[in-house]
């Protein structure tokens, strides 16, 4: 076999949603931070075409490039790559790199818990993996800072009318709504329709309503929509399902930890949360994640928030090594709208 370049890949799923991981055949992109090597990325498209597109990659798929960490803390960092963003955290792909970190051998494995440090471009992020007999069992991850933004605010969107939406970040920013709202349940048979839905809801609030993150104004657009079924108490706090629509249209298979991050932070913002309240996201196709509130804090700038703890578990589906034949005519693959949409 012949290729003009080969990269390594560990594939992984967190609930449900895929987050390869690449451990080598690529070189560390430049830049000073992580935020900078994330832009170049981002920017440059390079690397994100030939992992993203076809016939390698699909919509589905998300795919985290290894680099050395930037800052002393940390053990290991990673740079995400979603469908049409290059976003500044991702609580589904962190809880991928760890188990590929512990599982793959690429950081000792301490049983039962092994702790760990990651940097995010969006920040660091304390791992603590539950682990047994070689495996991590169990990732929890506590969140970059996660907030508010606008509450019960109007959101016209054609066809639907005049919706109340909330604004929210948990280190990737969302747009929220209630379901109740649509009158459509979360279900796998509507995931097509709580796609399609939800770009449409996305495109309008960020035209309509936009946002701009306090502490770093170069991450400004509402990334995804969160619908959010109605909350059941629990002994320790609530639970809940909730769909989250990826660009340019899918579901999240998983209950998207970054989604669960922002909206404790809008049920601590709207009192219904506090401190040491837990939350039980639940999946389009039942799998869970754990949130919890550990502690109230503020953005440098002085804007509320919460320090957020997402937990949920990873497995390795297989490795692979990605090539390009010198005669390949697609050699940035590519989309077709049957599955990328328009």
């Amino acid at each position: 076999m012949r290729s003009k370049k080969t990269l390594h890949i560990i594939s992984a799923h967190a609930e449900g949603e895929v987050g390869d991981v690449i451990v080598g055949g690529v070189l560390p992109p430049p830049g000073d931070t992580l935020w900078e090597q994330r832009a170049f990325i981002a920017q440059d498209e390079t690397l994100r075409n030939f992992v993203l597109n076809e016939p390698r990659g699909g919509v589905f798929r998300h795919v985290n490039l290894l680099v050395p960490p930037k800052h002393p803390e940390a053990d290991a960092a990673f740079i995400i790559m979603e469908p049409e963003d290059t976003p500044p955290m991702s609580g589904s792909n962190s809880i991928c790199v760890s188990t590929v970190l512990l599982d793959g051998g690429l950081i000792p494995m301490q049983e039962p818990y092994t702790d760990l440090t990651l940097e995010a471009p969006g920040g660091l992020v304390k791992v603590r993996a539950a682990c047994r007999n070689g495996k991590a069992e169990r990732i929890f991850v506590q969140n970059v800072a996660s907030f508010a933004d606008k509450i019960g605010v109007a959101l016209h969107v054609e066809g639907l009318g005049t919706l109340t939406v909330d604004t929210a970040y948990g280190g990737d920013s969302f747009v929220v709504v209630d379901t109740g709202q649509l009158d459509i349940e979360i279900t796998e048979a509507n995931a097509k329709q709580l796609a399609q839905l939800g770009i449409q809801i996305t495109n309008a609030a960020n035209q309509q309503l936009g946002f701009s993150h306090p502490d770093n104004p170069d991450w400004d657009h509402i990334s995804f929509c969160a619908f959010c079924g109605p909350l059941t108490k629990t002994e320790n706090g609530y639970k809940g399902r909730s769909a989250v629509a990826i660009q340019p249209g899918k579901i999240d298979r998983s209950p998207t930890g970054t989604a669960v991050s922002a909206r404790m932070a809008l049920m601590v913002a709207k009192g219904q949360m506090k401190e040491g309240d837990e939350f039980e996201a639940e999946s389009i196709i039942g799998s869970t994640f754990n949130g919890k509130v550990l502690e109230r804090t503020q953005l440098e700038c002085g804007h509320p928030a919460i320090t957020p703890q997402i937990s949920g578990r990873g497995w390795i589906t297989g490795t692979h090594q990605h090539m390009l034949d010198p005669d390949d005519p697609w050699p940035d693959g590519y989309r077709l709208s049957d599955t990328w949409g328009a």
